[in-house]
């Protein structure tokens, strides 16, 4: 929903459909796979509590207050602007390309903005979610479709809870644990689980391969596609 650093907006579609009426994201970030599946009973957990004020701020915001919101062009610094607390929050999210905040708008995070319509057509979506801070290790076990898409191994510095930070041997036991669908995403560069390729698609700078693991049995193989065929496989949905 709104734009966060490892997001699945463009992929979410690819992973398998959930098995469980519930869908548990540990490491919740944009949540763009249960915004997919928006209609099971979603339970979001992230360590970030900055994340979780824009959720739960999404989950009480109306959409005349979200359509009467200024957007910030680029070279305007949003701490200047008459914003509350929580509007600074999440356009200082949708303006940066990598995770957290970032209150000077670039011409990047300008285009970002341009999705600011996207965001208020989904926000109904997550008004009955349950939505909370916490460690994946604190997560009641039970039979639910496990989404989890942890900061990567390689890459998943940049988070504030980074990669760093993550024992992945242990996030492997914890993750083989689960109760129910258990879905894992990475990319080829990890081997803490037996990691299948999932897609590989060509951006404007280079190539890169998301990577799957999980306790069903899939038919996947690794799909070749350029970014603009997965948006285009995007927009279909």
């Amino acid at each position: 929903m709104f734009n966060y650093y490892g997001g699945k907006s463009k992929l979410a579609h690819l992973y398998p459909y959930p098995r469980y009426k519930k869908v548990i994201e540990p490491f919740a970030g944009s949540a763009r796979y249960s915004l997919y599946y928006w209609t099971k009973e979603i339970q979001l957990y992230d360590k970030n509590e900055e994340v979780i004020n824009i959720w739960h701020y999404l989950q009480n915001v109306t959409e005349e207050e979200l359509e009467a919101l200024y957007i910030p062009k680029k070279g305007e610094d949003i701490r200047e602007l008459p914003y509350t607390i929580m509007e600074r929050l999440l356009l200082s999210y949708m303006v940066n390309a990598s995770a957290g905040k970032r209150y000077k708008v670039s011409l990047f995070g300008e285009q970002n903005l341009q999705s600011f319509h996207k965001l208020i057509s989904n926000v109904h979506k997550c008004r009955s979610w349950s939505i909370q801070q916490g460690d994946y290790r604190e997560i009641p076990n039970e039979e639910a479709t496990w989404f989890i898409d942890p900061p990567y191994l390689y890459g998943g510095e940049h988070y504030k809870h980074s990669s760093k930070q993550i024992d992945y041997e242990e996030l492997a036991e914890w993750c083989k644990t689960r109760r129910g669908q258990v879905i894992v995403c990475e990319n080829t560069k990890a081997s803490w689980l037996d990691f299948k390729p999932l897609v590989e698609f060509t951006g404007a700078v280079h190539t890169t391969t998301e990577a799957i693991w999980t306790n069903y049995p899939t038919s996947y193989g690794v799909k070749q596609l350029t970014l603009e065929e997965v948006i285009n496989n995007t927009s279909k949905h």
